[in-house]
């Protein structure tokens, strides 16, 4: 398991955890998370479709990173396909986006998520300064997400460090056809 090394730009690692990169076996696990996620969001839907988000759009270069709990890995990966050990406490998962106005190719969040039992504890916060480190490494001038409306913990969060609406997305339910 390899632990992310630090970056001298951000601010330090909230003690206590520790934050690891992905690896490219890491898609299962990465459907976990988001299983886990979408069933905090919306109690009682399927979210079996996200493997298949994943498995779209799961690749190496769209980055993944793993916050476990503690200072050091002691699990290394085994086998053929290096993979992540199975119980990260956050994660988040980076790719590349088009500016729906401008043009751009731009850096993206597909995935942040910490465990409820670990928030609060500056991770969300840790984890979107590793994203933008990201983005301004590639050059990027802008960093986006989607976040859900009711997930106010989450918008307040992205407010605090400068993310604003540009879009809303409406949906209308509409009755099946008799």
């Amino acid at each position: 398991m390899a632990i992310a090394p630090p970056d001298p730009s951000l601010p330090p690692w909230p003690p206590g955890y520790v934050l690891a990169s992905g690896f490219p076996g890491d898609g299962p696990l990465l459907t976990q998370l988001m299983q886990r996620t979408y069933g905090e969001l919306f109690p009682g839907t399927d979210p079996q479709h996200l493997q298949n988000t994943v498995q779209h759009y799961w690749a190496t270069a769209t980055p993944l990173w793993w916050v476990y709990r503690g200072e050091t890995l002691d699990s290394q990966p085994r086998g053929l396909v290096p993979r992540s050990p199975p119980d990260p406490v956050g994660v988040l998962w980076m790719g590349r986006a088009v500016d729906q106005v401008q043009g751009d190719r731009h850096s993206h969040i597909f995935l942040l998520y910490v465990d409820p039992q670990h928030r609060r504890q500056g991770l969300g916060t840790a984890l979107l300064h590793r994203a933008e480190a990201w983005a301004k490494k590639n050059h990027d001038r802008q960093i986006t997400l989607q976040v859900f409306c009711d997930n106010h913990s989450a918008l307040a969060l992205y407010r605090r460090q400068g993310y604003s609406p540009q879009a809303i997305t409406l949906v209308k339910p509409l009755e099946p056809p008799p």
